[in-house]
């Protein structure tokens, strides 16, 4: 065992030494290698730049992954715990029915006393699309969205009056309800004039409108709800863009009809599978192609240097020893190859970029690698190249040592 150790160093050793001695004939191998390694290279990083600008905003944008049911149901307090133990449901919260869910608000410091509709969205802890906002979870706290902050002229801190109206006992009753704004959501939380709300405000503001007392407000009415209570709908967020078919049709199969943006996470996933087809089919065959000539070349290597392989031989040299003379010399190749490709690509990349700047914009990159990929690449090149000289540097294994005595 020692003795093979020690002449697998001293092949590695030899190996290096000639691949330096050759270096003209090794500058020739490395550039070929990177000649075709360098296309690969930007097309990937094309694909994966464009792919990750498409498949950026449906991953980070809630919207989504946002499933929307199309009407009203009943849904049981244990529908949505059920729903909300799902490994891919991300953020759930029971919704009331529509006509309940309004609100009129003011901002009663100002002198025009303007006042809006807002249309009341359920939320709680986790709400995605509330970003780095707290969600709110007493009656009194608010998050506005964007268009109605900049209606009313409100900021995240400043006070609001809440207006809610009911008809009862044929009468017109109104309460005023003071609400702290604690945020304004991003533009894209929600569009129209919306008003985050906690659940419990929701269901005070359901239980008004039907007439019945709100003893947490201090609004009066019928007996408060006995019997347990259900729902008309629902937010919901799938934990992931993969998980918005599997929840679509798990909602359909309850005859739940929900409404998705799945047409566009398809597209954008046929795209990603049908441009990685291309490039792996493009690739197979540089990477086969390579790998023939490769070995071929080792294999004439072989033919021409047979009389100094056979006087390794000769001097007590195994077969399966000398092979590692080839398979050293590809591993070089393929390490000085990828790195001449990889430093070319980022020339080509900053280029690629620089000229699709205007149309990305947003500092988008149109070509990227990521450093995981370089490496991918060095360790499949090393890979093939170490398999290919292996395969054409089998000869030496069969040459006889009595060859450098014949044809010395």
């Amino acid at each position: 065992m020692q003795r093979n150790d020690s002449q697998s160093a001293l092949v590695l050793g030899l190996a290096f030494r000639d691949f330096i001695h050759e270096r003209v004939m090794s500058a020739c191998f490395v550039l070929a290698l990177a000649a075709v390694l360098l296309p690969l290279l930007v097309l990937f990083g094309l694909k994966f730049g464009i792919i990750s600008n498409l498949l950026a905003p449906l991953k980070e944008d809630p919207r989504y992954r946002q499933i929307v049911p199309t009407g009203s149901g009943h849904f049981e307090p244990q529908w949505f715990t059920a729903m909300a133990e799902r490994s891919d449901v991300e953020f759930i919260v029971p919704r009331t029915r529509a006509i309940a869910a309004t609100m009129r608000v003011r901002d009663p410091a100002a002198e025009s006393g303007r006042i809006i509709s807002v249309e009341l969205i359920p939320s709680a802890a986790g709400d995605p699309v509330l970003e780095e906002l707290d969600a709110p979870t007493a009656y009194d706290r608010v998050v506005l969205s964007l268009d109605a902050a900049d209606k009313l002229g409100i900021a995240a801190g400043d006070q609001i009056q809440g207006i809610v109206s009911r008809t009862y006992a044929r009468e017109q009753q109104t309460e005023l309800l003071p609400l702290q704004v604690t945020g304004v959501a991003p533009a894209g939380a929600f569009a129209r004039d919306g008003m985050f709300v906690s659940h419990d405000l929701l269901i005070a503001i359901e239980d008004f409108r039907d007439g019945r007392a709100v003893p947490e407000l201090g609004w009066t009415g019928s007996a408060a709800r006995d019997a347990a209570r259900s729902f008309a709908g629902f937010r919901l967020y799938a934990r992931d863009i993969a998980d918005v078919a599997g929840l679509r049709s798990g909602l359909l199969d309850q005859g739940i009809d929900v409404r998705t943006r799945l047409a566009d996470i398809e597209l954008v996933e046929s795209m990603d599978r049908n441009l990685s087809i291309v490039f792996w089919i493009i690739a197979t065959i540089a990477a086969a192609g390579f790998a023939l000539s490769f070995s071929s070349s080792v294999w004439a290597n072989v033919d021409r240097k047979r009389r100094e392989f056979s006087v390794l031989r000769l001097t007590g040299f195994r077969g399966r020893s000398i092979v590692w003379f080839p398979v050293v010399q590809g591993a070089l190749t393929a390490l000085l190859g990828w790195l001449v490709a990889a430093l070319v690509f980022l020339v080509v990349q900053a280029g690629l970029n620089a000229l699709f700047f205007d149309n990305i914009g947003g500092g988008e990159a149109v070509c990227r690698l990521l450093p995981s990929h370089f490496l991918v690449a060095l360790a499949l090149t090393i890979a093939i190249a170490g398999i290919a000289a292996a395969a054409g540097g089998s000869r030496l294994a069969q040459l006889e040592p009595s060859l450098a005595l014949r044809e010395g």
